[in-house]
């Protein structure tokens, strides 16, 4: 596989420009709308000494998740002082010497975890206007051309065809703009690794391809308030999990028969088994660039379990060389499933020993 030069070990930014609230107790009206706590937040959530943190820990590069509509008004103007951010953000990383992802992380019309009133994929204004947005990126950051631009997160679990066929148009008209510029794509189902069988593979050298990493869910998310099965059943889940049978009624829950009829137990052969897809999209493609963009556990796991859990997933990743960025930095009270790798208050990571497998050093 190729190599994704200066993208080797990340850290993703989420709760800053996106994921700042939780749109599921507003209306969809509101969903629009930026309030003067919004605005706070914005301005203060992360700062250069952030962007510092993360590149003494040793991370090559930061995956900053942001929402189109803290960019972009219901008119379809630009806010210029959300911009700005962005364009602080990428002069901090720049002087730490660390590399920037730049992902879209919620489009309007396509929201992972909330439904909308208009669905991208198909509605062709919101395509057109989806296009028109990474062509404006590229006005900005024209002079910027290590910046990489990931075009969506998440896509939902749709028809794969509206999906290929919306990134090639978008990706074609940037490359009328720019040839060179380094842009991620992932599959739907919410980057399922499994998926990554129905991309369109273009014959574009600067075309980076992406999944996501979670399984299994009702550990990654135990106890986790934002899905319902996982906030039905409440109840804690260690890995490596030894006895699995004991956790038979919670696998039920979740709907996943049959999932395990191969393991007695979830650890690291269960881990490789999952990411197995992973491997089989490299040895199909290995002229191509494949990165784990996120993967990651929630906050409130015993700390012994989520450094096992990263463990294994790293080495699977390490094994077969592919560049990873882990999520999540920070998370804020509005996030409901917290992920985060820091402390709050000092923005400390957790323990030494996290730092060091989260950067593959073990």
């Amino acid at each position: 596989m190729k190599e994704f030069k200066g993208f080797t070990k990340g850290m993703g930014i989420g709760g800053w420009l996106t994921n700042y609230k939780r749109f599921h107790v507003l209306s969809k009206d509101e969903m629009n709308i930026l309030t003067i706590g919004d605005r706070e937040h914005f301005n203060t959530y992360i700062t250069e000494q952030d962007v510092k943190n993360i590149a003494q820990m040793g991370f090559d590069h930061i995956r900053l998740g942001f929402d189109q509509v803290v960019l972009q008004n219901e008119k379809g103007e630009y806010r210029e002082e959300n911009f700005r951010l962005i364009d602080n953000f990428v002069g901090w990383c720049e002087k730490y010497s660390v590399n920037v992802v730049l992902n879209l992380h919620k489009a309007i019309g396509s929201y992972c975890d909330v439904e909308t009133d208009r669905e991208l994929l198909l509605d062709d204004k919101l395509q057109e206007r989806f296009i028109e947005f990474w062509l404006y990126f590229e006005e900005r950051y024209c002079q910027k051309p290590d910046v990489v631009f990931e075009l969506l997160n998440e896509v939902k679990d749709v028809d794969p065809a509206l999906w290929n066929n919306l990134f090639v148009r978008t990706i074609n008209a940037l490359r009328k703009k720019n040839q060179n510029r380094k842009i991620i794509v992932g599959a739907i189902n919410w980057n399922d690794p499994n998926n990554l069988k129905d991309l369109t593979v273009l014959d574009d050298e600067n075309v980076i391809y992406t999944f996501h990493f979670y399984a299994p869910f009702e550990f990654t998310h135990q106890r986790g308030v934002l899905q319902h099965n996982t906030c039905l059943y409440n109840r804690d889940m260690p890995y490596p999990c030894e006895d699995i049978e004991r956790y038979k009624d919670y696998r039920n829950t979740f709907g996943h028969k049959g999932v395990y009829d191969a393991f007695n137990k979830m650890d690291k052969e269960y881990i490789y088994h999952a990411l197995k897809p992973a491997k089989d999209f490299i040895d199909a493609n290995p002229d191509k660039i494949l990165w784990c963009g996120e993967f990651g556990n929630i906050r409130h796991a015993k700390l012994e379990w989520r450094k096992a859990w990263f463990k294994d997933v790293i080495s699977f990743l390490i094994e077969n060389q592919i560049p990873y960025s882990v999520w999540n930095y920070l998370s804020t009270p509005n996030d409901g499933n917290r992920f985060s790798l820091v402390d709050d208050d000092e923005r400390k990571i957790l323990s030494d020993d996290l730092k060091n497998i989260l950067l593959g050093e073990f």
